[in-house]
């Protein structure tokens, strides 16, 4: 089931045409692409804050009612007041079924308490990435994207090339570097504190650097 977002054609222009449509509570906007147009709209702001609250809602192929029509559209930028929690303006590009897209999708980290790098070095798991390029199909769009931290291990990453990708999704990035996207590293204090532990609990007899008496010389005079 698509995410539903409801907007209406704007006539006015202009920057105060802008600010009263925010002080009647509209965001205004601008619908582009698919080979038509670029179209001003409005938004109400009440149910596109709420909206932009869902992870879903910026990673997915959304249905748009407009002037009584549906099409489908992508999320593409939404501005907000610098220190007001308020959007000033949104942008939503057109759709078609059959055109490849490009967008970004999170990333959804698991089964890193699993990994034995955390669970037995006490390692810490560093995310690099948060989201990715994806190109797909719209139909292929995926909400986000799985990393799976089970294997990982100390001093190591994941990589995109590491990524299990859906049907139909491939990752662009890859064609400038197989980037990482998480790594585990062991905490220069925790590595101290163990290097304390085993010296510590050496055997008095393991210490190497302990000398030998020297053997006694014969000064008497034959």
């Amino acid at each position: 089931m698509s995410l539903e977002v409801s907007a209406k054609s704007r006539t006015l222009q202009g920057k105060g045409a802008s600010r009263r449509l925010r002080s009647a509570g509209t965001v205004p906007g601008v619908l582009y692409g698919g080979g038509q147009p670029a179209q001003s709209i409005e938004v109400d702001h009440k149910d596109l804050w709420q909206k932009l609250r869902d992870e879903k809602f910026h990673a997915s192929v959304l249905s748009m009612e407009l002037d009584g029509s549906k099409l489908s559209v992508l999320l593409r930028d939404a501005q907000m007041h610098p220190w007001r929690k308020e959007v000033v303006h949104v942008d939503f590009q057109r759709v078609a079924e059959d055109q490849e897209l490009h967008m970004k999708v999170p990333l959804h980290f698991v089964n890193a308490e699993s990994a034995a790098a955390v669970k037995f070095n006490g390692a810490i798991v560093t995310h690099i990435m948060n989201e990715v390029e994806v190109a797909c199909l719209p139909r292929h769009l995926p909400e986000y994207i799985e990393v799976d931290l089970a294997q990982i291990t100390v001093g190591h990453s994941v990589h995109l090339s590491d990524l299990k990708l859906p049907e139909g999704v491939r990752l662009p990035g890859l064609a400038r570097g197989d980037s990482p996207v998480a790594s585990a590293t062991v905490p220069r204090g925790a590595m101290e504190e163990e290097k304390t532990a085993d010296a510590a609990a050496a055997p008095a007899g393991d210490k190497k650097d302990e000398k030998k008496p020297a053997d006694k010389k014969d000064d008497k005079k034959k």
